[in-house]
């Protein structure tokens, strides 16, 4: 007789639900989610759904109105310009510091990078925004920097809900993305730590154009 799988905690499943629908956009911004609906998607009772939701506005992904639901926060353009100049603090400083790369960081990059390829080929821009995201966490966490490593994965959800987007709103981006990704590792496997940071540069402040008016 086979054991019943224990589930996670209801709170737990709803908050999950939820936040893998902002993330890959099934639930947009600008939506209003209702207890209710909630409830009944993910089969529990709404004392879950709301303690799920106070974690999520918590985190900056809904917002909640007393008696109407939860509003779907839209990407703005001042998160998007304050998600790039951190992220470019942060990745400048780690790429210049991951040279000389490690073996061990080249290897996993590489497989990153050939399993980005794949989800793009196969279409699943959410799994490949998800491998983009660890490819970058990566060569932060390469810098043993135990502080700046919580800081970056303090972005990693926000950076997944853009990337998404732009995935979605500029698909041509994906090879560029590709490409780049490709010199980043190149410049770290020749040991040139200010190509590194260059492109590091270029590659993450291409966001930036996004938020002086160009963000859906």
């Amino acid at each position: 007789m086979s054991l019943a799988v224990k589930q996670p905690p209801a709170a737990d499943r709803v908050y999950a639900h939820v936040k893998q629908g902002v993330l890959e956009r099934r639930y947009e911004g600008g939506i209003l989610l209702t207890e209710g609906e909630l409830a009944e998607a993910v089969g529990v009772s709404r004392t879950p759904v709301r303690e799920a939701l106070l974690r999520l506005e918590a985190e900056g992904l809904i917002k909640l109105y007393p008696k109407k639901g939860a509003l779907v926060l839209p990407v703005s353009a001042q998160e998007i310009a304050d998600v790039v100049e951190t992220r470019l603090l942060v990745e400048e400083h780690a790429a210049r510091k991951a040279v000389p790369a490690p073996a061990g960081l080249v290897e996993r990059l590489e497989e990153l990078l050939a399993q980005q390829k794949q989800q793009a080929a196969a279409g699943d821009l959410a799994g490949a925004a998800v491998t983009d995201r660890c490819f970058h966490a990566e060569i932060v966490r390469s810098g043993g920097n135990e502080i700046l490593s919580r800081l970056y994965d303090q972005l990693r959800d926000r950076q997944l809900r853009m990337g998404v987007a732009v995935m979605h709103s500029h698909p041509d981006r994906i090879a560029k993305t590709l490409a780049e990704h490709e010199e980043i590792l190149r410049a770290l496997r020749s040991g040139d730590a200010e190509a590194a940071v260059e492109i590091v540069h270029r590659h993450v402040g291409w966001f930036s154009h996004l938020a002086r008016g160009e963000v859906r």
